[in-house]
């Protein structure tokens, strides 16, 4: 009794370092020379979506800066206060700059960053920063439009696309806007049915969220979340989808018509470089289609030439800066004008979105 109690409490001790290290996959102690680079990750990298693209991104900085950067990653860490240990563990640790790659990192990394000003912090999607505190984001809008044409494209005059949603905030809500404004600009008369999961990653519910869509008659599935069992789902009923994160067609096949996605190599890799050479300054960066941090994946077979060639039309006007997605007009669900004819959305607007456009059928929330 006395040795189980001993191992009992041995192993209590250890806990904390035993969860932390779960995902944690340091090959290299801090003092090597190395310039280490740590990841937190709100998911897995083999989730096929959000994470896997952040990790593939982390790879590219391991690929291209090769034995002068050491980097590591945990996984699975819930958003909210338990973050904060998390991250704080790496500073203390020795780690150069931390990457926390969730919105609800957000105030955790504001609290160790400030108990660590000789350390960088770059969080992704907020708007919190300090002199050692940057954020960054992707204008994932964009490519949403582009797949919304796709969409429209795809379905007949007037019907309805199903929209698994993730959580009602402006992120979410500004790609169901964009990816609406690109289904009705070649459908004007297509809606888009939306159901919240309240999940960035739940296959069953995000399964279920879909199936109910289908079942209400919707014909082509699109989502925000990270796995890929909405576009499945649409398989097995004969019909098509558009993914997200990543290129869910390589995984799920033709029937994916195509995804937008994430690329966050370069980034990765010229913010560290910044770091290591000094130069690196806190920002706020929100870069699109120009910069490549968003993109498309390669169309399906199923998506004719003439589609094809509209879309990359779109997309040229977006890069060249003559047109952006949210340039008036723009109507919220109950008709009401808020964006004017010729006018453009600022940055601030879009980032605080708080309303349905024309053609979204749901509630914001609901």
């Amino acid at each position: 009794m006395k040795k189980g109690l001993l191992l009992l409490m041995a192993m209590l001790v250890l806990l904390p370092s035993m969860m932390f290290a779960g995902g944690d996959k340091e090959t290299a102690a801090p003092g090597d020379g190395k310039f280490k680079v740590a990841f937190i990750y709100i998911g897995l990298p083999g989730d096929l979506g959000w994470t896997y693209e952040q990790d593939q991104g982390r790879k590219m900085i391991e690929d291209q800066l090769g034995d002068k950067v050491e980097t590591t990653y945990v996984e699975n860490v819930p958003e909210g206060p338990d973050a904060a240990r998390i991250i704080r563990q790496y500073a203390q640790k020795g780690y150069n700059m931390i990457f926390a790659t969730s919105f609800g990192y957000m105030d955790p990394m504001v609290e160790v960053a400030a108990e660590f000003p000789d350390v960088y912090f770059e969080h992704c999607s907020g708007y919190k920063t300090s002199d050692n505190l940057a954020t960054y984001f992707g204008r994932m809008y964009q490519a949403r439009y582009l797949s919304g044409i796709v969409a429209g494209k795809a379905i007949g005059q007037g019907e309805a696309v199903g929209y698994v949603a993730a959580f009602p905030i402006p992120e979410v809500v500004r790609g169901i806007n964009a990816f609406t404004i690109g289904l009705r600009k070649v459908n004007p008369t297509a809606t888009v049915k939306v159901v919240w999961t309240n999940t960035w990653y739940d296959p069953v519910k995000e399964r279920e969220a879909a199936v109910a869509l289908l079942d209400s008659g919707v014909k082509l599935i699109t989502q925000h979340q990270d796995t890929t069992e909405p576009q499945k789902a649409a398989q097995e009923r004969g019909l098509v989808s558009i993914g997200y994160d990543s290129d869910m067609g390589s995984f799920v096949g033709d029937s994916v018509l195509v995804s937008p996605k994430w690329h966050w190599g370069s980034y990765f890799v010229k913010t560290v470089q910044d770091a290591m050479d000094g130069t690196w300054v806190s920002h706020s960066y929100w870069g699109g289609l120009k910069e490549g941090v968003v993109e498309l994946s390669p169309f399906s077979s199923r998506v004719p030439q003439d589609v094809q060639d509209m879309v990359m039309a779109e997309k040229d006007n977006i890069v060249a800066g003559s047109w952006d997605v949210f340039w008036g007009t723009v109507k919220d669900q109950d008709g009401k004008v808020v964006v004017a004819d010729g006018a453009k959305m600022a940055d601030g607007d879009m980032l605080g979105m708080n309303f349905f456009v024309e053609g979204v059928a749901g509630n914001l929330g609901q």
